[in-house]
């Protein structure tokens, strides 16, 4: 049975590719990945092609190990911090930089994930920062509405 590489084009037998010990341990990281994390690893991973050779089936086998591991994990290392990570967080960097790859603003070949360390990091901000505004805006909407609660009546008394 044949196969064709969705990033390369590359065509391979399915026998050839489970039966190499590289392209069998690439494949055995993209099932532990699961879901739509695995497409997106792929197509991620194939931004590592160098531009005038193919992706070996050992590096590609050890970026996406690197992958997997991180994304189990739920953390990254960037800069010498560790910084918690989602899957969410995961997908939208991977969108993005294959959304980037798309109109040309990623220069490719890729040599690190240094560049989807720092989406996923700008990400995580982001969904802080919207966490925080929301929390300040439920304390003052909880404050308003103890207020309302506490109203004067107009003969004097406290409404509670």
């Amino acid at each position: 049975m044949k196969t064709r590489c969705p990033c390369c084009g590359s065509e391979n037998s399915l026998d050839a590719l489970v039966n190499h010990d590289a392209a069998r341990a690439a494949l055995w990281e993209l099932t532990k990945l699961g879901d739509e994390m695995t497409q997106l690893a792929v197509t991620y991973v194939g931004m590592f092609r160098p531009e005038k050779s193919s992706l070996t089936f050992t590096r590609m086998a050890k970026l996406l190990e690197e992958l997997r591991v991180q994304i189990d994990d739920g953390w990254i290392e960037r800069n010498g911090q560790r910084h918690e990570t989602s899957r969410a967080a995961w997908v939208h960097a991977f969108r993005t930089l294959i959304e980037r790859r798309a109109t040309g603003a990623l220069s490719l070949p890729l040599k690190s994930h240094g560049y989807l360390y720092e989406v996923i990091l700008s990400c995580q901000h982001q969904q802080a920062q919207a966490a925080q505004i929301e929390a300040k805006g439920s304390q003052s909407m909880n404050g308003l509405l103890s207020l309302e609660s506490m109203k004067v009546a107009d003969d004097g008394s406290i409404h509670q």
